[in-house]
């Protein structure tokens, strides 16, 4: 392996309430639940060895929070680039309640 190619370690954020109902979430900038705090505080055993030159997260709260968590022996940097895509009207919706509107729909 060539140890000049930069290695790029991607983080998902932790639960959120939506996680639970299955809703889609896109910008909505929702918070951690206890379990997602959980979930960042655990991984942050599993990264500290690292030796991260740079730490970037969405701005959005789920996101930035698990990575303040995860990483909180490194400096933290918010990108707008990173942010979730934008559901429009299916935001806040389950996939169950877009194919009641929509019979069929796939996300993809």
């Amino acid at each position: 392996m060539n140890r000049d190619l930069p290695r790029v370690f991607l983080v998902r954020h932790g639960e959120t309430a939506w996680t639970l109902t299955g809703q889609h979430t896109g910008r909505t900038d929702l918070s951690l639940t206890d379990r997602g705090e959980r979930q960042a505080r655990e991984l942050e055993a599993g990264l500290e060895s690292l030796d991260c030159d740079r730490v970037i997260s969405s701005p959005l709260q789920r996101a930035r929070r698990t990575a303040d968590l995860a990483m909180s022996h490194a400096q933290v940097e918010e990108d707008d680039d990173l942010m979730e895509w934008d559901h429009g009207a299916y935001e806040g919706k389950s996939t169950a309640e877009i194919e009641v509107e929509y019979p069929g729909w796939r996300l993809f």
